[in-house]
């Protein structure tokens, strides 16, 4: 439980420095429009801070912790979503600088952004296979 609050209380953070970066960045840039750096605060919180927080309440009372595919979730997970998150500054910084950039560059950023989503996917499916086998262990 305290390593699953100590990580939601490392994206906290991110997730502030991610909104201020924005504000701050946008305005000392003095752009207005809509860019990708605006969702980097709320993806923090959402899928780092309150994430977490849950995943915590379910450690509380099972050994879910110790589970080897739970193991491999905090792993892949916590490569992913950082991985998510810094795709989503270099797309953001791009559009608030209004940079031209060649196809190439806006596929290769796209591709690493899909690998990063992939990640995530990959570490919630190993989350659901602990979930599974640790509460349906307790309830038969």
């Amino acid at each position: 439980m305290k390593k699953m609050l100590n990580i939601s209380f490392i994206y906290f953070w991110l997730a502030m420095v991610g909104g201020v970066f924005y504000r701050e960045y946008t305005k000392y840039s003095d752009f207005s429009g809509q860019t990708t750096l605006g969702y980097i605060h709320t993806h923090l919180f959402a899928l780092g801070v309150l994430f977490f927080l849950v995943l915590a309440l379910f450690c509380k009372d099972s050994l879910l912790g110790k589970n080897k595919s739970f193991k491999k979730f905090l792993i892949i997970y916590n490569i992913g979503l950082p991985f998510m998150v810094i795709m989503m500054l270099v797309r953001g910084i791009i559009q608030v600088q209004e940079l031209e950039v060649s196809s190439a560059i806006n596929g290769m950023i796209s591709g690493f952004a899909g690998i990063s989503h992939i990640l995530v996917m990959v570490a919630l499916i190993f989350l659901f296979i602990a979930l599974k086998k640790e509460f349906s262990e307790k309830t038969e």
